[in-house]
């Protein structure tokens, strides 16, 4: 059974950081690359960042340099550390495989709100 659940979103003033955790089963998260995704209100989901089993990293442009994703493998958790917030970061954030596709298992999310 594929489990995703992401913590960590809130309200924060633009410029400030947040720390998002996902915690995804072993089933998921052990032979793949985990992502970050998100999804603001009328647009289409995104893929934000990707860390591979490995550690190598990848970041979509608009975040780069403000934004690091990382993994625990001990404990099947991604996170992804947000510094420098902007108001257009506002979406809901999803933590899910690489690649991913909206027939797979999503969590609830967790809200990002960043205020100018």
């Amino acid at each position: 059974q594929v489990q995703l659940v992401e913590s960590g979103g809130g309200l924060v003033q633009a410029g400030g950081s947040l720390r998002l955790s996902c915690a995804a089963s072993g089933s998921i998260f052990s032979i793949n690359a985990m992502g970050w995704y998100r999804q603001a209100p009328g647009k289409q989901r995104e893929l934000v960042a990707i860390v591979g089993a490995g550690g190598a990293t990848h970041y979509a442009d608009s975040v780069k340099g403000r934004f690091t994703i990382s993994r625990h493998n001990v404990n099947n958790t991604v996170y992804l550390q947000m510094n420098s917030l902007k108001p257009e970061d506002t979406a809901v954030y999803y933590c899910n495989k690489d690649r991913a596709t909206r027939f797979d298992v999503w969590g609830q999310g967790t809200q990002v709100t960043v205020s100018s």
